[in-house]
């Protein structure tokens, strides 16, 4: 792609991201989850029919795809790719000049946990990447990570194995600016594996309220503190 067509690409998502109704429905979506269109309306603030319009031209732009089932239609984020592209962006907006509104309880306790597409992210995400950095089960160069000998013994000690999904194209490790701390977390395979396992263990479960927000249980105090040495208490804000 030349230096031109890819200027234009480039200017022509920034557009479709730029729009406020447009963010907001991509934030929604970075909960993981596939939403509907009427709670995608509700998320943006804007009504059914604008919805529609702004839903049409991120699914043009290849930013959301929507999936069919019975007479509903839900959509989600088109990838991995374009979660952890708007991370990254959400970090840019976090370091600028403030904005908006004032932090809240709600802002202070996403940036304890929260999930970011389909694995954790925040304060307690960052701390999980230090402990297996420090533990030498991890080795992070840049923004890819390779999983040690050691590393792949502990991780099967809790039920995960690395080469679990190998065909896939998706990076087995990768490491994603994490907005609020403004440090890595894991991504890739083996982020959306350690989330589905603390979730499976029930050590983490989102809120009724926010689905990006991740509550930690009691069960989850004491196995972080167990497998990782976090308290996870000792994080909050």
């Amino acid at each position: 792609m030349s230096t031109v067509a890819n200027a234009n690409t480039i200017s022509s998502l920034a557009s479709l991201i730029g729009d406020p109704a447009r963010a907001n429905i991509l934030l929604a979506l970075m909960g993981g989850k596939a939403l509907t269109a009427g709670e995608l309306a509700f998320c943006a603030s804007v009504r059914p029919q604008t919805a529609s319009g702004h839903l049409a031209k991120l699914i043009d732009g290849q930013l959301i795809a929507v999936e069919r089932q019975g007479r509903h239609r839900y959509y989600r984020l088109a990838s991995p790719a374009v979660a952890e592209a708007f991370e990254n962006l959400s970090s840019l907006a976090a370091a600028g000049p403030g904005r908006h509104r004032p932090t809240g309880p709600k802002d202070a306790s996403m940036r304890h946990a929260r999930t970011c597409y389909d694995h954790m992210a925040g304060r307690m995400a960052v701390a999980i990447t230090d402990v297996l950095v420090e533990r030498r089960f991890l080795v992070v160069e840049e923004r890819s990570g390779l999983i040690t000998e050691e590393g792949k013994h502990f991780l099967a000690g809790i039920g995960i194995d690395p080469d679990a999904g190998a065909a896939s194209r998706r990076p087995l490790c990768r490491t994603c600016m994490d907005w609020s701390e403004r440090r890595m977390h894991l991504a890739g395979r083996l982020g959306a594996s350690l989330l589905l396992g603390f979730m499976d263990r029930n050590w983490v479960r989102r809120t009724r309220h926010d689905h990006r927000t991740l509550v930690i249980t009691p069960a989850g105090e004491t196995g972080f503190r167990e497998l990782f040495g976090i308290s996870p208490h000792l994080l909050e804000p």
